[in-house]
């Protein structure tokens, strides 16, 4: 009998210890992972409700488009700019590919310089018109917009980006510790555990302590896979290291990511037109017609930016999803085409790190991995609270003896 005993108490040393780890980090951090996890899980259906609440300027509804021509980019810009009277340029549009649907033209600035969001970003502004008549159907200011103020408060708590992912990053490393202590805390010691840690049994339970206990425990165990990628996906924009290590896991030890910076503007500037920005797009248009769309940056100065060495052109394959796109390069002047980067292209690194935002935020597969995404952020807005209200209900049970 002694033997056995003895024989126990080690593994509870050890898991004495790792609840106390798991405590001290969950009341240090329970906050911060409740308000990450809660506006995570408010951005997941983003554009289910925006294509809702946008629907009817997402479609410009002109009539008889197969007789008609959209007019020139650059004559869209001018007139968007004379309807929206802004003063900042606009900065890029998106063109999509079916003719039904408007173009996008977005106000975009970031100041370095400024120590919150508000101040960072003066401006973030869409435009949706109407490439039949140049007509600008509605503006949104996505600055001060709900999904965009839940994401910043989800990336950085508001504050300035280049420290504030850091107070996001560092609370999510602690998360990821709590995950496996949680996992070491919650693995049974018998068979007659084993039963009570995988579903609710509660039939004959009054307790709130003990129902509280198994939300705890059942529902984090559930979500823990799920919510180590979603951690660690976000630790992706948080940390370069993990972007770095991720391309190169994936890429089977690359160490560069592929640079088409260095591609140089072949044709003389006497070549550049109003119409060069129609070329690329009617080049894009042909060559990927069953894509979603693709995004050209229209090539004004911006407040920090650097100088813009021929026009890359961004195409998005899928309506709900990132991670299938495609880069080219066209010469500024000229429009011609000088380089593809399709997804055949890209080595399994680039692939990984293309694919990293639609992991982190579920629409990978479309609707279900959103489900997923939605229903494992609430689990992880919910651990803190629960876990607050076990250490809560155990911290009373020791007053009361003492007295």
């Amino acid at each position: 009998m002694r033997k056995k005993h003895h024989h126990k108490k080690k593994p509870s040393a050890f898991k004495k210890w790792t609840g106390k780890l798991h405590l001290w980090f969950g009341l240090g951090i329970g906050f911060l992972i409740f308000v990450i996890s809660i506006t995570g899980a408010l951005y997941v259906f983003k554009d289910e409700i925006e294509n809702f609440t946008r629907k009817d300027v997402i479609y410009h509804n002109e009539q008889n488009i197969d007789q008609k021509e959209v007019l020139p980019i650059r004559v869209l810009e001018k007139s968007v700019v004379e309807q929206v009277k802004e003063k900042y340029p606009v900065h890029w549009v998106n063109i999509p590919i079916d003719k039904k649907m408007s173009y996008l033209f977005y106000w975009y600035e970031h100041d370095p310089k400024g120590w919150n969001y508000f101040d960072e970003f003066p401006i973030y502004k869409v435009a949706y018109v109407n490439p039949y008549n140049g007509k600008v159907l509605r503006t949104y200011d996505e600055k001060n917009g709900f999904f965009q103020i839940v994401k910043m408060i989800h990336w950085s708590y508001l504050l300035k980006q280049s420290w504030g992912t850091y107070l996001v990053g560092i609370p999510v490393i602690i998360f990821i510790i709590m995950l496996i202590s949680g996992i070491i805390l919650w693995w049974p010691k018998n068979k007659a555990a084993r039963k009570q840690r995988f579903s609710f049994k509660w039939q004959n339970v009054k307790s709130w302590k003990r129902k509280n206990y198994d939300l705890h425990n059942v529902l984090g165990f559930y979500a823990s896979i799920f919510a180590l990628i979603f951690s660690i996906t976000g630790l992706f924009y948080a940390f370069f290291v993990v972007q770095a290590a991720i391309y190169f896991i994936f890429s089977g030890g690359k160490t560069t990511y592929p640079d088409f910076s260095s591609i140089k503007t072949k044709a003389p500037i006497e070549l550049r037109t109003e119409g060069t920005l129609d070329k690329i797009s009617n080049t894009v248009k042909a060559k990927y017609p069953d894509s979603y769309g693709f995004s050209i940056d229209l090539g004004h100065e911006h407040m920090d930016d650097h100088e813009h060495p021929n026009f890359e052109v961004y195409v998005k394959h899928l309506s709900y999803s990132y991670h299938k796109s495609s880069s080219l390069i066209f010469d500024e002047n000229s429009g011609e085409l000088l380089h593809t980067h399709d997804m055949k292209d890209k080595n399994f690194g680039e692939k990984a790190v293309g694919a990293n935002y639609d992991i982190h935020v579920g629409s990978i597969l479309g609707l279900p991995t959103k489900i997923i995404a939605f229903f494992v952020s609430l689990i992880c807005a919910s651990l803190p609270v629960t876990g607050f209200m076990i250490w809560w209900g155990r911290r009373k049970k020791k007053t009361v003896k003492t007295t």
